[in-house]
């Protein structure tokens, strides 16, 4: 988006998402969104510069309430329309999706690794790593280490449209739709590639290994 002054409509698709669908969809939103910032994207993308509009996205922490016993977290900002001069309501907002993940509990990790990923996903859109497309479902990686940093088996992620929250969600800028993270073992993760990554989360659903992210889980193969 080119003006120095944001769009009455875009920023009511801006306010309608944090105000009004998330509050709608996830309840307690937390004490506010946790910003992606320039050292991320320096420390572990290795980027000199960046869009001074991508430090306005960030991550929500929301408790678990009534309704769900997880721990969830969700971007806000990928399907902001930054690059749109009118608003396209039957088109993407964005990327046209958010990036989404649940815990058991409380999980500084998985702040830490939603935040990684709304910023690798910015990147990827803008194409700073060449031949790489921005996450869709279905994709999945190898993180190299265990998901959490720490001690765990989880050390491959699976995106799969989130089944909780099935959209697409509209906004005055478009639609967009929820893009689950999912924890895998490398041996789930060969299972899968070897097989058929949505047989593999049906059999992780099935094991209640999915979409919940329980890092202390072993394989469930």
């Amino acid at each position: 988006m080119s003006q120095a002054t944001p769009a009455p409509w875009f920023e009511a698709a801006w306010a309608q998402r944090e105000e009004e669908l998330y509050p709608a969809l996830f309840g307690d939103l937390g004490p506010g969104i946790y910003p992606l910032d320039m050292a991320l994207f320096s420390q572990v993308f290795g980027q000199s510069e960046v869009d001074p509009r991508w430090l306005t996205h960030g991550v929500f922490e929301s408790p678990p309430n009534a309704g769900r016993s997880s721990w969830l977290y969700v971007t806000s900002g990928l399907s902001n329309a930054w690059e749109d001069e009118q608003p396209e309501p039957d088109g993407d907002s964005g990327l046209g999706l958010e990036l989404l993940l649940e815990t058991p509990e409380q999980s500084p990790w998985a702040l830490r690794l939603l935040r990684n990923f709304c910023a690798y996903q910015l990147l990827l859109a803008a194409e700073r790593f060449a031949g790489q497309q921005p996450l869709g479902p279905w994709d999945r990686m190898r993180t190299g280490q265990p998901i959490t940093g720490g001690d765990s088996l989880l050390q491959a992620l699976l995106f799969i449209p989130a089944p909780g929250f099935t959209g697409p969600w509209q906004l005055p800028s478009g639609r967009f739709e929820f893009l689950q993270l999912v924890g895998v073992t490398l041996d789930e993760h060969a299972w899968g590639q070897a097989h058929d990554y949505q047989a593999l989360q049906q059999r992780l659903a099935q094991a209640g290994a999915s979409p919940l992210v329980d890092p202390t889980r072993g394989s469930v193969l």
